[in-house]
Protein backbone atom coordinates (compact mmCIF):
# COMPACT_ATOMS: atom_id res chain seq x y z
CA UNK A 1 0.00 0.00 0.00
CA UNK A 2 0.95 3.58 -0.73
CA UNK A 3 2.54 5.56 2.32
CA UNK A 4 1.51 9.29 3.37
CA UNK A 5 4.76 11.26 4.45
CA UNK A 6 4.23 12.51 7.97
CA UNK A 7 5.50 15.25 9.68
CA UNK A 8 4.82 16.53 13.27
CA UNK A 9 4.66 20.08 14.67
CA UNK A 10 5.36 19.76 18.38
CA UNK A 11 7.42 17.73 19.99
CA UNK A 12 5.53 17.41 23.66
CA UNK A 13 4.96 14.42 25.80
CA UNK A 14 1.94 13.30 23.67
CA UNK A 15 4.46 13.21 20.43
CA UNK A 16 6.31 10.49 21.59
CA UNK A 17 2.99 8.00 21.95
CA UNK A 18 2.03 9.11 18.14
CA UNK A 19 5.63 8.19 16.83
CA UNK A 20 5.65 4.57 19.07
CA UNK A 21 2.46 3.90 17.41
CA UNK A 22 2.89 5.32 14.55
CA UNK A 23 4.57 1.91 12.71
CA UNK A 24 1.68 -0.28 14.01
CA UNK A 25 -0.51 1.18 11.09
CA UNK A 26 -0.66 0.67 7.47
CA UNK A 27 -0.02 4.21 5.06
CA UNK A 28 1.74 6.31 7.15
CA UNK A 29 5.65 7.27 7.61
CA UNK A 30 6.80 9.64 9.62
CA UNK A 31 9.54 11.90 7.71
CA UNK A 32 10.31 15.17 10.38
CA UNK A 33 9.10 16.48 13.68
CA UNK A 34 9.15 19.98 14.60
CA UNK A 35 9.05 22.13 17.18
CA UNK A 36 9.42 25.84 18.21
CA UNK A 37 12.56 24.46 20.76
CA UNK A 38 14.97 23.14 17.97
CA UNK A 39 16.78 21.30 20.61
CA UNK A 40 13.50 19.54 21.82
CA UNK A 41 12.61 18.37 18.03
CA UNK A 42 15.99 17.00 17.90
CA UNK A 43 15.94 14.98 20.57
CA UNK A 44 12.74 13.61 19.93
CA UNK A 45 13.92 12.93 16.19
CA UNK A 46 17.09 10.80 17.59
CA UNK A 47 14.75 9.00 19.95
CA UNK A 48 12.37 7.82 17.06
CA UNK A 49 15.31 7.67 13.99
CA UNK A 50 14.02 11.01 12.37
CA UNK A 51 14.53 14.20 10.89
CA UNK A 52 14.11 17.35 12.86
CA UNK A 53 13.24 20.21 10.70
CA UNK A 54 12.04 23.83 11.54
CA UNK A 55 8.44 24.70 11.38
CA UNK A 56 8.75 26.24 8.38
CA UNK A 57 11.29 23.30 6.94
CA UNK A 58 8.80 21.17 7.69
CA UNK A 59 5.81 23.03 5.73
CA UNK A 60 8.04 23.47 3.00
CA UNK A 61 8.94 19.78 2.60
CA UNK A 62 8.18 18.14 -0.01
CA UNK A 63 8.39 14.77 1.43
CA UNK A 64 5.57 15.31 3.98
CA UNK A 65 1.57 14.65 2.53
CA UNK A 66 0.36 15.32 6.27
CA UNK A 67 1.36 16.84 9.22
CA UNK A 68 0.15 16.24 12.64
CA UNK A 69 -0.23 19.22 15.02
CA UNK A 70 0.59 18.55 18.55
CA UNK A 71 0.94 22.06 19.74
CA UNK A 72 -0.87 23.29 22.55
CA UNK A 73 -4.37 23.79 22.36
CA UNK A 74 -4.47 27.95 21.65
CA UNK A 75 -2.10 26.97 18.41
CA UNK A 76 -4.17 24.64 17.14
CA UNK A 77 -6.06 26.99 14.76
CA UNK A 78 -2.84 29.00 13.93
CA UNK A 79 -0.88 26.15 13.32
CA UNK A 80 -3.67 24.19 11.64
CA UNK A 81 -4.35 26.76 9.19
CA UNK A 82 -0.65 27.48 8.22
CA UNK A 83 -0.47 23.70 7.66
CA UNK A 84 -3.28 23.63 5.67
CA UNK A 85 -1.98 27.10 3.01
CA UNK A 86 1.01 24.72 2.77
CA UNK A 87 -0.46 22.45 0.38
CA UNK A 88 -1.16 19.57 3.13
CA UNK A 89 -3.85 17.80 5.11
CA UNK A 90 -4.13 17.85 8.53
CA UNK A 91 -4.55 16.28 11.83
CA UNK A 92 -4.61 17.79 14.91
CA UNK A 93 -4.69 16.96 18.77
CA UNK A 94 -8.12 17.83 20.59
CA UNK A 95 -9.61 20.15 20.52
CA UNK A 96 -9.52 21.27 16.66
CA UNK A 97 -10.03 24.78 17.74
CA UNK A 98 -11.29 26.76 20.33
CA UNK A 99 -14.66 28.58 18.79
CA UNK A 100 -16.48 27.34 15.99
CA UNK A 101 -15.63 30.13 13.74
CA UNK A 102 -12.25 29.19 13.54
CA UNK A 103 -13.35 25.56 12.46
CA UNK A 104 -15.50 27.28 9.67
CA UNK A 105 -12.35 29.16 8.29
CA UNK A 106 -10.51 25.62 8.42
CA UNK A 107 -13.35 23.81 6.34
CA UNK A 108 -13.55 26.67 4.17
CA UNK A 109 -9.68 26.96 3.53
CA UNK A 110 -9.54 23.20 3.07
CA UNK A 111 -12.60 23.01 0.62
CA UNK A 112 -11.17 25.73 -1.33
CA UNK A 113 -7.68 23.52 -1.55
CA UNK A 114 -8.93 20.26 -1.53
CA UNK A 115 -7.62 18.87 1.52
CA UNK A 116 -8.82 17.11 4.30
CA UNK A 117 -8.14 17.85 8.10
CA UNK A 118 -8.87 15.06 11.14
CA UNK A 119 -8.68 15.58 14.68
CA UNK A 120 -8.23 13.36 17.77
CA UNK A 121 -9.81 11.64 20.14
CA UNK A 122 -9.79 8.60 17.98
CA UNK A 123 -10.52 6.27 21.47
CA UNK A 124 -14.19 5.92 19.88
CA UNK A 125 -12.87 3.42 17.46
CA UNK A 126 -11.67 1.38 20.74
CA UNK A 127 -12.63 -2.12 20.62
CA UNK A 128 -14.80 -1.61 23.64
CA UNK A 129 -17.07 1.58 22.66
CA UNK A 130 -17.15 -0.03 18.74
CA UNK A 131 -18.79 -3.57 20.67
CA UNK A 132 -20.91 -0.59 22.37
CA UNK A 133 -21.73 0.36 19.13
CA UNK A 134 -22.45 -2.76 17.62
CA UNK A 135 -24.70 -3.85 20.63
CA UNK A 136 -27.13 -0.41 19.69
CA UNK A 137 -27.14 -1.28 16.10
CA UNK A 138 -28.12 -5.03 16.72
CA UNK A 139 -31.03 -2.99 18.64
CA UNK A 140 -29.85 -5.05 21.75
CA UNK A 141 -31.05 -2.24 23.52
CA UNK A 142 -33.88 -0.90 21.51
CA UNK A 143 -34.00 2.78 21.23
CA UNK A 144 -32.12 5.10 23.17
CA UNK A 145 -34.18 7.03 24.87
CA UNK A 146 -31.88 9.03 27.83
CA UNK A 147 -28.83 8.36 29.15
CA UNK A 148 -25.58 10.13 31.39
CA UNK A 149 -22.16 10.92 30.60
CA UNK A 150 -19.67 12.38 33.54
CA UNK A 151 -16.25 14.23 33.75
CA UNK A 152 -15.77 14.28 37.57
CA UNK A 153 -12.80 14.60 39.39
CA UNK A 154 -10.62 17.85 41.30
CA UNK A 155 -8.53 18.92 38.07
CA UNK A 156 -5.26 18.29 37.06
CA UNK A 157 -3.22 21.19 39.09
CA UNK A 158 -2.37 18.16 41.80
CA UNK A 159 -0.31 16.37 39.46
CA UNK A 160 0.62 18.72 36.49
CA UNK A 161 3.76 21.08 37.67
CA UNK A 162 1.89 23.73 34.99
CA UNK A 163 -1.58 23.57 35.04
CA UNK A 164 -2.36 27.30 33.88
CA UNK A 165 -3.53 26.76 30.80
CA UNK A 166 -6.26 24.08 31.93
CA UNK A 167 -8.00 26.74 33.53
CA UNK A 168 -7.81 29.35 30.89
CA UNK A 169 -11.12 29.69 27.70
CA UNK A 170 -10.80 27.36 25.66
CA UNK A 171 -9.60 25.11 28.36
CA UNK A 172 -11.42 23.99 31.80
CA UNK A 173 -13.39 20.12 31.81
CA UNK A 174 -15.44 20.73 28.67
CA UNK A 175 -13.25 21.40 26.07
CA UNK A 176 -10.11 19.01 27.60
CA UNK A 177 -11.56 15.96 28.17
CA UNK A 178 -15.28 16.64 26.47
CA UNK A 179 -13.82 15.47 22.74
CA UNK A 180 -13.36 12.33 24.12
CA UNK A 181 -17.20 12.02 25.23
CA UNK A 182 -18.87 13.87 22.54
CA UNK A 183 -17.46 12.20 19.76
CA UNK A 184 -18.49 8.95 21.24
CA UNK A 185 -21.68 9.92 21.72
CA UNK A 186 -21.79 10.90 18.07
CA UNK A 187 -20.44 7.32 17.53
CA UNK A 188 -23.49 6.30 19.11
CA UNK A 189 -26.27 8.32 18.76
CA UNK A 190 -25.52 10.55 15.98
CA UNK A 191 -25.74 14.87 15.89
CA UNK A 192 -26.89 16.77 18.44
CA UNK A 193 -29.68 19.29 18.02
CA UNK A 194 -29.91 21.73 20.92
CA UNK A 195 -28.14 22.06 24.38
CA UNK A 196 -28.70 24.00 28.01
CA UNK A 197 -26.28 24.16 30.81
CA UNK A 198 -25.45 25.87 33.95
CA UNK A 199 -21.73 26.30 34.86
CA UNK A 200 -19.84 28.02 37.39
CA UNK A 201 -16.22 27.67 39.36
CA UNK A 202 -15.89 26.89 43.06
CA UNK A 203 -12.73 28.63 43.05
CA UNK A 204 -11.23 31.57 42.18
CA UNK A 205 -7.43 30.19 42.28
CA UNK A 206 -6.19 26.83 42.10
CA UNK A 207 -3.07 25.50 44.05
CA UNK A 208 -0.46 23.65 42.12
CA UNK A 209 0.51 20.63 43.64
CA UNK A 210 3.44 19.38 42.45
CA UNK A 211 6.69 20.59 40.28
CA UNK A 212 8.86 23.64 40.96
CA UNK A 213 5.72 26.03 41.35
CA UNK A 214 4.09 23.70 44.13
CA UNK A 215 2.27 26.12 46.10
CA UNK A 216 1.79 28.92 43.65
CA UNK A 217 -1.55 29.79 42.97
CA UNK A 218 -3.13 30.51 39.80
CA UNK A 219 -6.72 31.94 37.92
CA UNK A 220 -9.46 30.34 37.05
CA UNK A 221 -10.74 32.18 33.73
CA UNK A 222 -13.33 29.41 32.70
CA UNK A 223 -16.05 27.53 34.04
CA UNK A 224 -14.38 24.36 36.43
CA UNK A 225 -18.60 23.26 36.36
CA UNK A 226 -20.47 22.36 33.62
CA UNK A 227 -24.13 20.64 33.89
CA UNK A 228 -25.42 20.17 30.55
CA UNK A 229 -28.74 18.58 28.94
CA UNK A 230 -28.00 16.95 25.34
CA UNK A 231 -31.08 17.21 22.73
CA UNK A 232 -29.59 14.29 19.92
CA UNK A 233 -31.88 14.68 16.74
CA UNK A 234 -32.36 11.09 17.49
CA UNK A 235 -34.89 11.82 20.47
CA UNK A 236 -32.38 11.33 23.21
CA UNK A 237 -31.56 13.55 25.93
CA UNK A 238 -28.51 12.84 27.90
CA UNK A 239 -27.35 14.10 31.16
CA UNK A 240 -23.64 15.65 30.71
CA UNK A 241 -21.56 16.60 33.78
CA UNK A 242 -18.02 18.01 33.32
CA UNK A 243 -16.52 19.10 36.84
CA UNK A 244 -12.89 19.80 38.01
CA UNK A 245 -14.73 20.72 41.71
CA UNK A 246 -15.42 16.76 42.82
CA UNK A 247 -13.04 15.52 45.22
CA UNK A 248 -14.45 12.01 44.97
CA UNK A 249 -17.42 10.20 43.53
CA UNK A 250 -18.64 6.93 42.70
CA UNK A 251 -20.53 7.92 39.34
CA UNK A 252 -19.74 5.74 36.75
CA UNK A 253 -18.48 7.41 33.61
CA UNK A 254 -20.84 6.49 30.59
CA UNK A 255 -24.48 5.05 30.70
CA UNK A 256 -27.21 4.74 27.89
CA UNK A 257 -30.84 3.82 28.81
CA UNK A 258 -32.68 2.24 25.54
CA UNK A 259 -36.56 0.61 25.77
CA UNK A 260 -34.83 -2.86 26.12
CA UNK A 261 -32.05 -2.36 28.77
CA UNK A 262 -29.44 -0.13 29.59
CA UNK A 263 -25.40 -0.41 29.03
CA UNK A 264 -22.53 0.88 30.73
CA UNK A 265 -19.88 2.21 28.53
CA UNK A 266 -15.90 2.66 30.15
CA UNK A 267 -14.84 5.86 30.11
CA UNK A 268 -14.11 6.99 26.76
CA UNK A 269 -10.90 8.70 27.01
CA UNK A 270 -9.50 5.29 26.96
CA UNK A 271 -9.74 2.24 24.17
CA UNK A 272 -11.09 0.14 26.36
CA UNK A 273 -12.39 -0.92 29.29
CA UNK A 274 -15.42 -3.54 30.56
CA UNK A 275 -18.54 -3.08 28.95
CA UNK A 276 -21.89 -4.54 31.07
CA UNK A 277 -25.53 -4.47 29.95
CA UNK A 278 -28.76 -4.91 31.44
CA UNK A 279 -32.33 -5.99 30.19
CA UNK A 280 -35.68 -5.40 31.49
CA UNK A 281 -34.96 -8.00 34.37
CA UNK A 282 -32.68 -5.19 36.44
CA UNK A 283 -30.01 -7.88 36.04
CA UNK A 284 -26.43 -6.59 34.76
CA UNK A 285 -24.06 -9.25 33.13
CA UNK A 286 -20.48 -8.33 31.75
CA UNK A 287 -20.48 -8.54 27.57
CA UNK A 288 -17.99 -11.43 27.20
CA UNK A 289 -15.23 -8.79 24.92
CA UNK A 290 -15.06 -9.72 20.95
CA UNK A 291 -12.33 -10.04 19.27
CA UNK A 292 -11.41 -6.34 18.13
CA UNK A 293 -7.62 -5.57 17.70
CA UNK A 294 -8.49 -2.18 19.46
CA UNK A 295 -9.47 -3.57 22.52
CA UNK A 296 -6.39 -5.71 22.94
CA UNK A 297 -4.05 -4.61 25.98
CA UNK A 298 -0.51 -3.05 24.74
CA UNK A 299 0.80 -0.96 27.32
CA UNK A 300 0.66 0.02 31.30
CA UNK A 301 -0.61 2.94 33.17
CA UNK A 302 0.55 4.86 35.51
CA UNK A 303 -0.55 2.55 38.24
CA UNK A 304 0.84 -0.49 36.26
CA UNK A 305 -2.34 -2.26 35.05
CA UNK A 306 -2.95 -3.13 31.42
CA UNK A 307 -4.93 -0.68 28.87
CA UNK A 308 -5.28 -0.51 25.31
CA UNK A 309 -3.64 2.29 23.38
CA UNK A 310 -3.68 2.92 19.62
CA UNK A 311 -3.24 6.38 19.56
CA UNK A 312 -2.88 7.37 15.49
CA UNK A 313 -5.66 5.12 14.96
CA UNK A 314 -7.94 7.91 13.64
CA UNK A 315 -4.87 9.09 11.47
CA UNK A 316 -4.26 5.82 10.09
CA UNK A 317 -8.39 5.52 9.39
CA UNK A 318 -7.62 9.30 7.42
CA UNK A 319 -4.52 8.06 5.67
CA UNK A 320 -5.79 4.87 4.27
CA UNK A 321 -9.01 7.20 3.71
CA UNK A 322 -7.85 9.34 1.60
CA UNK A 323 -5.86 6.71 -0.46
CA UNK A 324 -9.18 5.03 -1.40
CA UNK A 325 -11.20 7.89 -1.42
CA UNK A 326 -13.38 7.84 1.20
CA UNK A 327 -14.52 9.30 4.27
CA UNK A 328 -12.89 9.07 7.47
CA UNK A 329 -13.65 8.64 10.89
CA UNK A 330 -12.20 11.24 12.44
CA UNK A 331 -13.75 14.11 10.47
CA UNK A 332 -13.58 17.89 10.24
CA UNK A 333 -17.19 18.03 10.24
CA UNK A 334 -17.89 15.30 13.37
CA UNK A 335 -15.28 17.20 15.04
CA UNK A 336 -16.27 20.59 14.26
CA UNK A 337 -19.79 19.03 15.80
CA UNK A 338 -18.31 18.58 19.09
CA UNK A 339 -16.82 21.68 19.11
CA UNK A 340 -20.28 23.42 18.88
CA UNK A 341 -21.36 21.18 21.15
CA UNK A 342 -19.00 21.97 23.64
CA UNK A 343 -19.12 25.86 23.38
CA UNK A 344 -23.42 26.08 22.96
CA UNK A 345 -22.94 24.54 26.50
CA UNK A 346 -20.33 27.23 27.40
CA UNK A 347 -22.52 29.86 25.67
CA UNK A 348 -25.89 28.40 27.40
CA UNK A 349 -24.20 28.38 31.14
CA UNK A 350 -23.55 32.45 30.34
CA UNK A 351 -26.75 33.34 29.07
CA UNK A 352 -29.17 30.66 30.77
CA UNK A 353 -30.96 29.74 27.68
CA UNK A 354 -30.77 26.90 25.14
CA UNK A 355 -28.91 26.93 22.17
CA UNK A 356 -29.84 24.94 19.22
CA UNK A 357 -26.47 24.07 17.22
CA UNK A 358 -26.08 25.43 13.79
CA UNK A 359 -23.48 22.22 12.55
CA UNK A 360 -24.75 18.96 12.15
CA UNK A 361 -22.77 15.58 11.02
CA UNK A 362 -23.53 12.36 9.96
CA UNK A 363 -22.77 9.16 12.28
CA UNK A 364 -19.12 7.95 11.58
CA UNK A 365 -18.85 4.45 9.81
CA UNK A 366 -18.48 1.49 12.36
CA UNK A 367 -14.98 -0.03 12.27
CA UNK A 368 -15.71 -4.09 12.75
CA UNK A 369 -12.79 -6.11 13.88
CA UNK A 370 -11.97 -6.99 10.35
CA UNK A 371 -11.96 -3.61 9.09
CA UNK A 372 -9.63 -2.71 12.15
CA UNK A 373 -7.11 -5.50 10.98
CA UNK A 374 -6.98 -4.26 7.74
CA UNK A 375 -5.22 -0.75 9.30
CA UNK A 376 -2.77 -2.30 10.83
CA UNK A 377 0.46 -3.47 9.65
Amino acid sequence: MKKLGIGIIGCGNISSAYLRLAPLFKGLEVRAVADMNMEVAKTRAAEFNTKAQSVDDLLANADIDMVINLTIPDAHYPITKRILEAGKHAYSEKPLVLTLEQGETLRALAKSKGLSVGCAPDTFLGGTHQQARALIDEGKLGRITTGNAAIQGHGPESWHPSPDFFYMPGAGPIMDMGPYYFANLISLLGPVARVGALTSSADAMRTIGSGERKGQQIPVKTPSNIQAILEFHSGATISFSASWDVWSHKRNHFELYGTEGTLYVPDPNFFGGPLEIGGKDGVITAVAPWDHPFGVSNQKNNQGQPIANYRTAGLADMAVALIEGRDHRCSLDRTLHGVDIMTACLKSGETGQFVTLTTTCTRPAALSPDEARALMV
